[in-house]
């Protein structure tokens, strides 16, 4: 991931070598090279989605594919957040790349500390499945799409749940392969531990307008941006309401930068008549 990119340009070049620098150890050869069960470990994976987010970024505006002083609004699901806060200036890269290297350091731990799990319930209503959530104690950890909702928790718990659900009229459900239970309150002490670092990380006002998902709306204030911050490792990721809330802003498109178009097949889940084209490699620049 992100190795076309570097290739290709100066400035995502020098995201990735300033990143080696800041953290001190090589996410370049990690991200490109892997190996993948060391490069998807929490701790690793967060960095390396951050650092491509931004440098695929980077990367458009070389081409002239965005405004100059950027796009009118921004939105990340979970992490993603994080890079698009940076991306309207309330982080500069160094500053945004260790948050989320000790968000990621802390997620890792809670995960190892706990057995938590996730699945996927495909094809339900948001009040099915919080019913299904309250019965078996695990809770609703991403509202990604209409029909998408990942739920989160203890693992035995997960499993009891996933095995009752057709009996509940609920045709699908996918037990997911995850290291933890994220969104979930078995993140609690990553939570309390990444206030603490947070408070002494400055923040400023974004540039443009950026959805946070603890809501699903736009917030500016830098001390309430860091609250959201905090709150959304133990919070329910409204995605679909993000987009919803961006679009009745004023978006008329969405352009997602990341690997893979996984962000892309939600916009059009939610709605098949916004536009969306996803940036992952050098060679998509130029559709973009």
């Amino acid at each position: 991931m992100g190795r076309t990119l570097a290739e290709n340009s100066a400035a995502a070049r020098a995201l990735y070598e300033q990143a080696n620098h800041v953290l001190d150890w090589d996410l370049t050869n990690l991200s490109f090279a892997g190996p993948e069960p060391e490069l998807t470990q929490t701790k690793v994976c967060q960095p390396a989605l951050f650092v491509h987010g931004l440098a695929g970024l980077a990367v458009l505006q070389e081409a002239g594919k965005l405004p100059a002083g950027g796009p009118a609004f921004a939105l990340g699901l979970s992490l993603g957040e994080i890079t698009a806060y940076t991306a309207a200036g309330v982080f500069d890269f160094a500053t945004g790349l260790k948050v989320v290297a000790e968000r990621g350091r802390l997620m890792q731990q809670a995960c190892e500390q706990t057995s938590g799990g996730m699945a996927a319930v495909i094809g339900e209503e948001r009040a099915k499945v919080q019913e299904l959530c309250r019965d078996f104690d695990i809770e609703a950890a991403n509202f990604n799409a209409p029909g998408q909702i990942i739920v989160s928790g203890e693992k035995a718990q997960v499993v009891a749940a996933v095995a009752a659900a057709k009996d509940r009229g609920i045709k699908k459900v996918m037990l997911l392969n995850v290291a933890g239970a994220y969104h979930s309150r078995l993140m609690e002490p990553a939570r309390a531990a990444f206030a603490a670092f947070l408070e002494t990380v400055p923040l400023a006002a974004p540039r443009f307008t950026v959805f946070t998902n603890t809501t699903g709306q736009a917030i500016s204030d830098p001390a309430a941006i860091k609250a959201a911050l905090v709150q959304q490792i133990v919070s329910s990721v409204l995605w679909e309401d993000c987009l919803r809330s961006a679009v009745a802003a004023g978006a008329k498109e969405f352009l997602e930068i990341g690997p893979g178009g996984v962000l892309a097949g939600l916009v059009r889940r939610t709605d098949k008549s916004w536009p969306v084209k996803s940036v992952s490699e050098f060679a998509d620049v130029a559709s973009a």
